[in-house]
């Protein structure tokens, strides 16, 4: 049968597999492997059929211990079963693992192996997940690469059939699960004659069945649980050779080599490196590059971790070898050494002539591993004492473990072509190279590789595409450190990266820019002109946002044009066949969103490359001077040491003794201000004669970056003549100037002001950032010196509260975004005393992900504190900061009243009364506050309980108790901590920012999804209705809750915070969220406007429960929406979530469409009745 070879990701490969050999897949979304079960769910969906010739039944769970024990039902049940999952939640499946592992069930986890938050989140890529369930009886199988995971992904299933002992297949999360290869598909057919089908109709008989019932799970005593833990045995003893022998069937029909640990490099290697996972890809190219130097060393690549087998190691390990390196992708502190290590040790305990073994740490969270590092640890083999312990990657100058790299090597086979890409997340950059490497490894003889690296940023960071192609399979499991080919579609970026490192000699570069050919001289600075001129680039410019905005793309959606344009100058394939691949993918991609949309795509491309434009490099650039920059003695040095250098792309170059001093993970707030990323296409510009100085343009801002000013006479003074004000409205404001003030280098420009803007004539008017920029940076300046007023109006207005400054500011969300102006309201009302828990998820990446911190602090130095837990446990988070609070402070109580009755002067026993009284009130005890700090002043604190007291005057202040999170935390997998937090009585706030998806993973469907959305895992549109959080809540009849919508009514929503806040008890606020994953046709400048045409249309509802109206014999209901005006099917039109299932499932979307229409009508009914 001839080869079928196909571009995909590893997470692909992995599905592909999976699928052949799962009747029941029950999965939970996680980054790196959410798309895994998208795969199986879309290809059910479409009836795709399996080796059994049935479609696979997907169940999407609550979180990820519900997804393994529906998987351990499932298989008790008879259905061969599957999950995928990866770190916290592949622990959250642990218990049920040694359940599964127990019962002897078959069992396939696919894991794409990822950090654990320990000191800090991480999304990436390592071993610490697999080695944390090493323990539970699951036999572990590792693949390297995306070709291996394809190989041997199906080999996971046919064994754990076989052999009765569940398995991990797990792969490198990011580096292979994210990487995209051209690689030979494993077909169908083939795997079918491999599978065990008498062993799959004995696993069906041993099924729980009433016709044949059987009682599994007992308690057990002492007298018999050891014996029967013991039993089990010889499943595992036979387990190393099953695996072998259907490596063996698997090597015939892929002519690649497999065995449970695989040996490349010299016959008579002396030294020899053991590891797993993509590193070994590299290993394999060093391996290479040393031996044809005349070295002799080799790789053992483990694939059978679990069982551990001597048998296999010793059957590949050449006689020859005196000193082994084992190289651990985890970190397990305290420990003689990590798992594969102490593994490797224990085979050789006890033999003569033991080679000399030495363990090290490398790539953990993704850390990039190359060849220059792995020649380092073969450099550290050839000492006569080995360093044991090492590090590789890093600069550890704390404990100096790490191996000194030698000169740098480029192992590499010669060839291959090389492309970077500088893109900003949501231009389209990253799925325009998806495209462009699946149109060349598809349509060509050529092997292809693409990578992408990101900053933690949503849709506005930088991303960095990494593409190869060649004659050759890539092993290259590494970022490019030289191109032959790089772009920049962001022209910001010139200033704050260096875009043009390792841009080879006579390399192409494109820069996608406004300037003309005459402005570059200007505008570029001097290292990317000296960098021209020395190297012989040939530099060409691209207008791509003045092409997309002709086709009707709009500034932002640049990827085709940039794609077409790479296309042209690389000369990977003829010019004229990519067109004709580009335009057959943007079909395929955008079929679904229309006919109009495909047009426009295509049209760019047709129009891009009359837009190309070759630069001729001057001369003279090759002598460019630097411009001297100015110090800023005012940046804190945890921003120039830390800051600065990782938003620079430079953070791999730090040491380890940068972070000795926040080794705990802790971080300084309000660092996000010195970014200044300028990235934004065009910036709101204020009009003052047409300002009505309502303030909403500040109010509905996503990242702060316009803001009401007030000055006096003396400080209107001081301002420039381009600061132009106006005399402020309002008798609490006589005398005062006013002024709206943007900050353009800090907003995304996704003219959600200027389009909420109520002037008759619009006060706000989008410009191109150029245009404004240096006047209006300099006008930020001088306003953010101008003293907060915060204490003229109402503050619980919408007006005042926009003059109270924003202690969240220019966080990594994504233009338009509809979570952050909730929580940027709540921080100008209670910032100063907030202590937030945030679920993991949207809100804690734009809120918390290093480095930058855009929670910040007012002129006192006072903000929010702010700590991130898990997913599932944020609402227990946030009652153990409550409780801790709380103890502290009846402590202190407890200490006043003792010294009250010890006898105390009259200003202290007042001060403290004082305290006492006003303790639970947010402003009566700030003001009480800062009367027991003065009494203390003149007391003698030097013993208890005055020494107590004025030790913890930190505390005196009440907290404002808050837990973020969205709806996946809140409906799904944290609602049973929820629903108990809520239950407890305390005095916590709880916010959920409602999207209806899970947002952070990519919009897989939530109990929040609303019937006919579609959303991943409910492909053909959601078929039951959005869960009631609100009043399932309310039901306990002692919790406050509310459900906003700033955009429908923003008094309501300022009231209902400040109702929440004072309360006494528990509260819960749903505010509906619009999200970039919901397909707004408007696009996300209009997402304000998608929150009050939602209401309007009866598709959000508005509504208080406050239990304290109870108490006052009234209806605790207050129904705040007005009857809908217009019909849900209007507001459903108006979002790609619900018009994609009018094009892909016609005949279900009208019926869908009225059944959505009939559950909300129905709930506010139900709503109205209560009102009553």
């Amino acid at each position: 049968m001839a080869k079928k070879m196909k571009t995909m990701d590893g997470n692909c490969a992995a599905a592909h597999c999976a699928y052949a050999f799962t009747e029941v897949a029950t999965i939970y979304p996680i980054t790196p492997s959410s798309t895994m079960a998208e795969y199986v769910d879309e290809w059910s969906s479409k009836g795709m059929k399996n080796i059994f010739g049935q479609t696979v039944e997907v169940a999407e769970m609550q979180s990820e211990a519900g997804a393994a024990g529906a998987v351990h039902g499932s298989l008790q049940g008879g259905a061969l079963t599957t999950t995928f999952t990866a770190s916290q939640g592949l622990l959250l499946m642990i218990p049920n693992m040694y359940k599964m592992a127990g019962e002897l069930l078959p069992a396939v986890f696919h894991v794409s192996a990822r950090a654990l938050a320990a000191h800090a989140l991480s999304i990436f890529g390592d071993h610490q997940d697999v080695m944390a369930c090493r323990q539970t009886g699951f036999a572990m199988l590792a693949s390297g690469s995306v070709q291996e995971t394809m190989d041997l992904g199906g080999l996971a299933h046919l064994s754990a059939i076989k052999g009765r002992v569940p398995f991990v297949h797990f792969f490198d999360g990011f580096r292979t699960s994210h990487e995209i290869q051209k690689i030979e598909v494993m077909d169908y057919a083939d795997l079918e004659k491999l599978v065990d089908k008498d062993a799959i109709k004995a696993f069906k008989d041993r099924a729980l069945n009433p016709e044949h019932p059987v009682l599994r799970g007992t308690a057990q005593n002492p007298d018999i649980y050891f014996q029967g833990r013991e039993a089990s045995n010889k499943y595992y003893e036979a387990i190393p050779d099953i695996v072998n022998d259907y490596m063996k069937e698997i090597t015939k029909i892929t002519g690649r080599e497999y065995k449970p640990f695989n040996y490349y490099g010299a016959p008579d290697a002396t030294d020899v490196i053991v590891a797993m996972g993509s590193a070994c890809e590299a290993i394999e190219e060093t391996v290479d590059y040393i031996n044809a130097r005349g070295g002799k060393v080799g790789v053992i690549k483990v694939h059978l971790y679990r069982p551990f087998s001597s048998k296999y190691f010793f059957d590949v390990l050449p006689k020859t070898v005196k000193k082994i390196a084992v190289l651990d992708r985890t970190k397990e502190p305290g420990a003689l050494g990590e798992p594969l290590y102490l593994d490797v040790c224990g085979l050789f305990a006890g033999k003569a002539d033991a080679p000399i073994i030495v363990g090290g740490r490398y790539g953990l969270g993704s850390k990039d591993t190359t060849p220059t590092q792995i020649l380092a640890v073969f450099n550290n083999l050839a000492a006569d004492k080995p360093k044991n312990g090492f590090t590789i990657g890093i600069v550890d100058d704390v404990t100096n473990l790490s191996l000194a790299l030698p000169e740098k090597i480029n192992a590499a086979p010669e060839g291959a072509t090389r492309c970077k890409f500088w893109g900003f997340g949501s231009d389209g950059t990253v799925g325009a190279n998806k495209d462009a490497i699946k149109i060349i490894g598809d349509n060509t003889d050529l092997y292809a590789q693409a990578y992408f690296d990101y900053d933690s940023k949503k849709s506005g960071g930088v991303t960095m595409s990494h593409l190869r192609f060649g004659k050759q399979p890539i092993k290259s499991t590494y970022l490019l450190d030289e191109a032959d080919y790089i772009a920049c579609h962001k022209p910001a970026y010139v200033y704050q990266y260096d875009v043009l490192e390792g841009l080879r000699k006579g390399g192409t570069f494109l820069l996608n820019c406004v300037w003309s050919p005459e402005e570059l001289n200007e505008k570029l600075p001097a290292n990317v002109k000296r960098y021209l001129a020395q190297n012989d680039i040939n530099f060409y410019t691209i207008n791509a946002v003045d092409v997309a905005v002709k086709v009707g793309l709009g500034p932002t959606r640049i990827n085709m044009v940039t794609q077409s344009a790479f296309f042209k100058l690389s000369e990977v394939i003829p010019f004229d066949d990519a067109v004709k691949f580009i335009k057959e993918a943007i079909k395929k991609t955008y079929g679904k969103k229309g006919d109009e949309i495909v047009n426009m795509n295509c049209n760019a491309v047709d129009e891009a490359i009359s837009a190309l434009v070759k630069i001729d490099v001057p001369a003279d650039w090759a002598n460019a001077q630097d411009e001297k920059a100015a110090a800023d003695s005012s940046k804190p040095e945890f921003i120039t040491k830390i800051v600065e250098p990782v938003n620079a792309q430079q953070g791999n170059k730090l040491p380890v003794s940068t972070f000795v001093e926040m080794a705990d993970g802790t971080f300084m707030q309000g660092t996000a201000r010195y970014e200044k990323r300028g990235v934004a296409v065009n910036v709101p510009e204020w009009i003052p004669e047409n300002c009505i100085q309502c303030n909403q343009c500040s109010l509905v801002c996503p990242h702060a970056s316009i803001r009401p000013v007030l000055l006096t006479e003396e400080e209107a003074a001081k301002a420039s003549d381009k600061f132009v004000m106006l005399d402020a409205n309002g008798p609490q404001l006589k005398g005062l100037k006013f002024r709206v003030q943007v900050s353009p280098k800090d907003c995304l420009g996704c003219g959600v002001c200027a389009q909420v803007c109520p002037a008759k004539n619009k006060a706000l008017e989008m410009k191109p950032i150029d245009t404004v920029i240096e006047d209006e940076a300099d006008n930020w300046s001088f306003a953010m010196d101008i003293p907060v007023k915060d204490n003229l109006m109402d503050k619980y207005s919408v007006k005042g509260s926009q003059f109270a400054q924003p202690l969240l500011e220019f966080s990594g969300a994504c233009a338009g975004c509809g979570e952050t102006p909730y929580i940027k309201l709540i921080t100008q009302l209670f910032g100063d005393r907030m202590m937030i828990a945030n679920a993991t998820g949207c809100t804690s990446i734009w809120g918390g992900s290093a480095p930058s911190t855009p929670y910040c602090t007012n002129a006192e130095g006072k903000g929010p504190a702010w700590a991130n837990s898990l997913f599932e446990d944020n609402a227990e988070f946030g009652l153990g900061m409550l409780l801790a609070n709380k103890k502290i402070r009846n402590t202190l109580k407890e200490k006043m009243e003792e010294a009250i009755a010890a006898g105390v002067d009259a200003k202290l026993k007042g001060a403290f009364e004082n305290w006492i009284a006003n303790m639970n009130d947010g402003d009566g005890s700030k003001a009480a506050a800062k009367e027991v700090i003065e009494a203390l002043k003149g007391a003698d604190t030097s013993s208890a309980p005055l020494k107590d007291i004025n030790d913890r005057t930190d505390y005196l202040v009440k907290r404002s108790q808050w837990a973020f999170g969205g709806d996946g935390w809140a409906y799904d997998i944290g609602y049973g901590g929820l629903d108990h937090v809520l239950a407890s009585g305390e005095d916590i706030n709880i916010f959920v920012v409602d999207t209806e998806v899970y947002s952070n993973t990519g919009g897989q469907s939530s109990k929040a999804t609303p019937t006919a959305a579609i959303a991943k895992f409910a492909a053909s549109g959601k078929r039951v209705k959005k869960k009631d959080l609100g009043m399932i809540a309310a039901t306990y009849g002692y919790v406050y809750v509310a459900q906003i919508s700033l955009g429908a009514n923003m008094n309501q929503a300022i009231k209902a915070i400040k109702e929440a806040e004072a309360y006494h008890g528990p509260s819960l606020i749903i505010a509906y969220a619009p999200c970039i994953n919901h397909g707004i046709k408007t696009g996300m400048a209009t997402t304000i406007a998608e929150e009050k045409k939602a209401v309007e249309t009866g598709y959000w509802h508005l509504w208080r429960f406050n239990p304290e109206l109870k108490e006052e014999g009234k209806n605790p209901f207050t129904l705040d929406s007005k009857e809908p005006t217009g019909e849900v099917k209007d507001f459903m039109k108006g979002e790609n979530r619900y018009l994609v299932l009018q094009k892909t499932h016609p005949e279900v979307a009208e019926e869908l469409f009225a059944k959505a229409e009939r559950d909300l009508l129905e709930r506010y009914e139900s709503y109205k009745r209560m009102a009553d």
